[in-house]
């Protein structure tokens, strides 16, 4: 590891910071096994043109709940290969059984990734979670050195409050929260345990007033700094950049640019597919994407059309020269 499990607050404070992606991963159109050729092509593109600071790799984006045990531990290896010293890497070790949360965690470890990220997990029976969940972070945070982030989403069946993660953030190495929950619970839980843990959330619609409103230095995580980009095309990249440096009026010019592709993205997303939906748009910007697994579904011929044609009406620029144009 880079750092002992006592600095692993000080290591996260000083290093996980700017725009982390979700990694979707690509599956071969036959035989359904991971495009591992594609998933490292990806991660070059996304480190050398668009400067993504780091990956969030075999969660829910990368389909975790299709892939065997030892498929996820091989995309966190191909992970560290591919950008360990370039970018940042946190990985998934999410699940409902604690032995494999631990085998994971330790596996990244292991291999040289930097943090870990385990979601709260559903409960059964409940009428209250609190001392359940502390109990669950704290046991795991026992077990490993590794630094450690939280992540509460509604899939779970229930939100963890913001003075529950404050009391969970108390534990050594927890050291930041994926906080998919509205807004004014992520904006208390920085307020009263910001010095303790780095918040954030997946929304890029709110980022920009996130770090200007919020003092926010981390997005963690989803697709949009690779579905809002090309490598001609780097506005998430420079308002993010823009914002950090204080120019915020500048900034908010061009993150309201963007607001054509957010919404090609959103009008064409059937609710049902969102990494099939996101694969696809990976595609038409000359990623890997390929199919899903089960019980995904993947899209249809018409809905491929329809998101191709907003596609390319939404303004990416693909090309030097319609860069230029555009100018």
């Amino acid at each position: 590891m880079k750092y002992r499990k006592a600095d692993a607050k000080d290591y996260a404070r000083q290093n996980m910071r700017g725009i982390w992606a979700a990694a979707l991963t690509p599956f071969d159109p036959g035989s359904l096994a991971i495009n591992e050729k594609g998933l490292r092509q990806n991660f070059r593109h996304w480190v050398d043109d668009l400067s993504i600071d780091g990956f969030f790799v075999a969660g829910k984006q990368g389909e975790f709940f299709s892939l065997s045990l030892p498929e996820r531990k091989r995309l966190m290896e191909i992970a560290v290969d591919e950008v360990g010293g370039r970018a940042g890497t946190i990985m998934s070790a999410s699940d409902q059984n604690m032995d494999v949360v631990i085998e994971l965690a330790k596996h990244a470890q292991n291999i040289g990734a930097d943090y870990i990220v385990v979601h709260a997990p559903v409960l059964h029976f409940l009428k209250a979670q609190d001392e359940t969940l502390y109990e669950y972070y704290k046991y795991i945070s026992e077990q490993v050195d590794i630094g450690i982030a939280l992540w509460s989403h509604p899939d779970s069946g229930y939100l963890m409050s913001p003075e529950l993660c404050a009391r969970i953030a108390e534990l050594p190495n927890i050291v930041a929260i994926k906080y998919s929950v509205p807004r004014e619970m992520y904006a208390k839980l920085t307020q009263i345990a910001g010095d303790k843990i780095i918040v954030s959330t997946a929304s890029e619609e709110e980022w920009f007033d996130n770090i200007v409103e919020l003092g926010w230095r981390l997005y963690l995580c989803s697709s949009p700094p690779y579905l809002l980009q090309t490598k001609y095309d780097r506005r998430m990249r420079d308002y993010t950049d823009l914002a950090f440096a204080g120019k915020v009026e500048e900034a908010r010019k061009i993150r309201d640019s963007l607001n054509p592709v957010r919404q090609a993205i959103r009008s064409t997303h059937p609710k049902e597919k969102p990494p099939a939906h996101g694969k696809y748009w990976q595609e038409l910007l000359g990623q890997v994407g390929g199919p899903v697994r089960r019980p995904m579904l993947n899209l249809t011929d018409g809905e491929k059309a329809a998101t191709r044609a907003a596609f390319e009406a939404c303004g990416l620029k693909m090309s030097t020269a319609t860069s230029q144009a555009a100018e």
